[in-house]
């Protein structure tokens, strides 16, 4: 039981690690700007992390982590803004692949709008609860820095939004276990009267902000990085 968390992200990572020398997406070609790309979202996703791990936001049951831990958070944790992002980074390459004359780029706008309101209809009803406050604040922030400021919504913004609706079934399966699913307790626990109380199955509500935020921001980079030179 002590190595449930590590397993769950092996076995994450394992079929986008082996896929990786696939010869259609060459995903291990773009390692190097991916984890550049990881370097910011680490910064900021570590920090919330932490504090709301300070705060008893959310905690980690030593029940189902091997008891190495940095600055509050196991190892896990911390192979977490790793490994998952390498995961789900991998998806988005896929649909990128399968994208080749761009046709998803027209559903990037549309679709940012709409996220846009839900962050805002979040803040309007969450604003007391300090996770809701927090994801949907940060969440805003990023959508509205693509929509006015770095305008990627009719280029690779449409793409996210496609990949994202694939990362969703690995995330429900893996952060359901790691929410209580199929398991006599929690491997990560919440506050939840510092959520907005809503849970689908096992998962808070705001964690599906949360992985969006997390991997956007990493992608952000990501895209700037694969950009060629002039």
């Amino acid at each position: 039981m002590n190595y449930l968390y590590l397993f769950l992200l092996l076995f994450s990572i394992s079929y986008p690690l082996y896929k990786s020398f696939d010869k259609r997406v060459n995903y291990h070609k773009n390692w190097k700007n991916l984890f550049l790309a990881m370097l910011p979202m680490l910064a900021f996703m570590l920090v919330w992390d932490v504090a709301f791990t300070k705060l008893g936001i959310w905690g980690f049951n030593p029940t189902y982590n091997i008891g190495l831990s940095i600055f509050y958070l196991p190892i896990e944790e911390w192979l977490f803004f790793i490994l998952i992002p390498f995961s789900s980074i991998f998806i988005y390459e896929v649909v990128i692949y399968y994208d080749p004359n761009q046709k998803l780029q027209k559903i990037g706008k549309p679709v940012n709008l709409a996220l846009i309101l839900i962050c805002v209809t979040a803040l309007f009803f969450g604003y007391q609860q300090l996770y809701t406050l927090v994801m949907a604040t940060s969440l805003l922030v990023l959508l509205l820095l693509h929509q006015f400021i770095f305008k990627t919504t009719t280029s690779y913004l449409g793409r996210f939004f496609v990949a994202f609706i694939f990362i969703l079934i690995p995330f429900i399966a893996v952060n359901g276990v790691l929410t209580g699913s199929f398991i006599v307790d929690e491997v990560v626990w919440y506050n939840m009267s510092e959520t907005f109380g809503v849970r689908m199955g096992t998962i808070p509500i705001e964690d599906f902000g949360y992985c969006m935020f997390m991997l956007l921001l990493t992608v952000t980079f990501y895209e700037k990085l694969k950009k060629p030179k002039n």
